[in-house]
């Protein structure tokens, strides 16, 4: 699909849960606290091994966003979205940011997480509460 980016970093490496393609470190993570439909996503600063796709408006728990999904590079598969702009100025922070949903990769250590039959479906932003 596209050149593979490798990360350094060793025990600290969010990967592709299907193909191990690195996306990112967690000196990068912004915060973990933010939910989708599946559970729990983690807002990074950057990641890597990605491509981006078209620019989308969705309304998210937080107010109205644009957005765009990410793919890995190694399967194609969805691994979250990016950020583009924010409509509130309170949201702004967010733009350039990209989330990556917990479920669809490996953690740090190799481990997966699994869906909770009780996870809450919240929709797909952060968890203002």
């Amino acid at each position: 699909m596209g050149q593979l980016f490798l990360i350094s970093l060793e025990g600290k490496i969010y990967s592709c849960k299907h193909c191990q393609a690195h996306f990112a470190v967690s000196e990068d993570i912004i915060s973990k606290a933010f939910h989708c439909k599946h559970g729990k996503a983690y807002l990074f600063n950057k990641v890597v091994n990605v491509t981006v796709g078209l620019k989308e408006e969705r309304m998210m728990i937080t107010g109205l966003h644009t957005v765009s999904d990410i793919f890995c590079v190694g399967c194609g598969s969805i691994v979250g979205w990016k950020y583009d702009s924010a409509h509130e100025k309170a949201q702004k922070y967010k733009e350039g940011k990209f989330i990556l949903e917990r479920f669809k990769v490996l953690g740090p250590d190799g481990s997966r997480y699994w869906l909770s039959h009780d996870a809450p479906v919240v929709g797909s932003d952060a968890d203002d509460t």
